[in-house]
């Protein structure tokens, strides 16, 4: 029992001490409590006390910029307003100004409106002092007004005219002063810087006998000999009863030049049969190519012509072997490679190229006998085959305007060609076409109103025009000549220049008795 009333005390007095010191931590609670809720409402008001400043003065600064702002906009509405101001006093000024004008336009047009009427009435009276006036002139006159009015139409047509011939002549004659003198100095720069041959070679066909025995072994046993030399040579042998000589004939002059070499080697061995004579013609256009390809390279050389292809280098050897109107045309090419080269260096042009064209210019006559056409076509075909330059190329073509000349370097080597081909002595012309050369420029000029007579003079080289003196005036003479110079030059073809002169005369004659 005691053992339990102890358990029994001591729960109690547990529950005692446990029941206050509950009571004791809640009021320690309670206490902490408290003074934290005081401290958060300090803090609470310090907070709500810092904002309210901190408002007041965001409210103050605020403030002051929204009157700041209200300032600015009133001083710009000022400004707007005394703008205003201005422009409203400037309008109404210009309205008085227009009102100004208004009345004047007005006044103005009254006053244009009475001096129409009066121009009007004045106009009347003129038309009608004109048409009096018009009336006494064409009595007096004898003449109408259109019959007037065309002769003050040709008057001024006919004085037009005369003026217009005065300048003509003065430009001419500046303009051909000008030309000639440029001209002679390139080309008497040019022709005295080249010191070529002035005698033309000749290649001869005749091939001269030691006897007239001789002809007999050429012909050979039933004419067998000579059979075989025409078969081996391509020529035609003609022997006729010309004293110690054969001829050898034949369009190809290299054929030809071959021909003849062999038969004089034949000739000197005294061995003449077809075997002997098909040895001889072999070998000899062995040798033949040899003397072509050196006559090619010395013209190179002579021009320094470089980096030429080896067949065009042969195709100019062939050239020595061809003659042009009794004009050797290897040396003719050389000739105008020189004079072409000294007329582009006194132009500033490139000199080498200028010799290049002109040394290859009538290439054409070599090949041309196997193709056909024109021998500066045929010759601007080969040289496009080896690899020409265009310009060379065209220069060639167009030398004989076969082609239309585009470029200075055609016109230089055509202006060397014609130089060349002009010089006294480099050709020959047959009497039939001299003397038919000479008819058609006295036909042609004696197509022309006005002209007498003609005469062609120095070889054609001038012609005298003698005109009607009545029909022709000085002023109508200077251009009657001026139309006949285009004309010759336009439809004949000739060498160098023809000097046209026109002569007007006037002649008084009386018989003294």
């Amino acid at each position: 029992m005691e053992y339990v009333f102890s358990a029994i005390v001591g729960v109690v007095m547990g529950g005692v001490v446990g029941l206050f010191i509950a009571r004791r931590g809640r009021a320690e609670m309670e206490q902490r409590l408290q003074e934290e809720r005081k401290a958060a409402e300090d803090e609470a008001r310090r907070l709500k006390k810092e904002a309210e400043i901190a408002g007041r003065e965001q409210a103050v600064s605020i403030t002051a910029e929204v009157e700041a702002e209200a300032a600015a906009r009133r001083q710009e509405l000022n400004a707007r307003e005394d703008r205003l101001h201005k422009k409203e006093a400037s309008v109404e000024k210009r309205d008085e100004q227009l009102a100004r004008k208004d009345n004047q336009i007005t006044k103005r047009e009254k006053e244009l409106a009475r001096r129409e009427k009066r121009v009007s009435r004045q106009e009347t009276d003129l038309e009608q002092t004109l048409s009096e006036a018009r009336r006494q002139l064409e009595r007096v006159a004898g003449l109408s007004q259109d019959e007037a009015r065309q002769q003050i139409v040709d008057e001024v047509k006919e004085e037009a005219r005369a003026q217009s011939i005065d300048e003509v002549i003065a430009v001419e004659a500046e303009a051909r002063k000008l030309a000639e003198d440029r001209a002679r100095m390139v080309v008497s720069a040019a022709i005295q810087r080249y010191a070529g041959e002035h005698v033309a070679d000749r290649t001869v066909t005749v091939v001269s006998l030691p006897s007239d025995d001789l002809k007999g072994r050429i012909i050979g046993r039933e004419g067998r000999n000579i059979r075989a030399f025409e078969a081996a040579t391509g020529c035609d042998l003609i022997i006729d009863d010309t004293p110690e000589a054969v001829v050898v004939s034949g369009f190809n002059p290299v054929r030809r030049e071959i021909a003849k070499l062999a038969l004089e080697k034949l000739l000197s061995d005294g061995r003449i049969h077809p075997t002997r004579i098909e040895e001889v013609v072999s070998k000899t256009t062995s040798e033949m190519d040899q003397v072509i390809r050196k006559h090619g390279e010395a013209a190179t050389l002579e021009l320094e012509v470089t980096n030429l292809h080896p067949a065009l280098v042969k195709h100019l050897g062939q050239l020595h072997f061809r003659q042009s109107f009794g004009q050797n045309v290897l040396r003719h090419s050389i000739e105008v490679g020189f004079l072409a080269g000294a007329i582009a260096a006194e132009l500033g042009l490139k000199e080498k190229q200028a010799r290049r064209a002109g040394l290859l210019h009538d290439i054409g006559k070599a090949v041309e006998q196997e193709v056909e056409g024109p021998h500066a076509l045929v010759g601007a075909a080969l040289l496009k085959k080896h690899g020409e330059a265009k310009a060379i190329i065209h220069a060639v073509a167009a030398h004989h305007e076969d082609e239309q000349p585009c470029s200075v370097l055609a016109h230089i080597v055509a202006a060397a060609n014609a130089l060349s081909a002009g010089r006294p002595g480099a050709r020959l012309e047959t009497l039939a076409s001299f003397i038919k050369r000479l008819e058609d420029l006295e036909a042609l000029v004696m197509e022309f109103s006005g002209v007498e007579r003609c005469f062609a003079i120095q070889s054609g080289r001038e012609v005298r025009v003698l005109v009607e003196n009545a029909e022709v005036t000085d002023r109508e003479a200077q251009l009657l000549c001026r139309d006949i110079a285009r004309r010759v030059q336009d439809e004949l073809t000739y060498p160098g220049d023809i000097k046209i002169t026109v002569i007007r005369e006037t002649r008084a004659v009386q018989y003294a008795r």
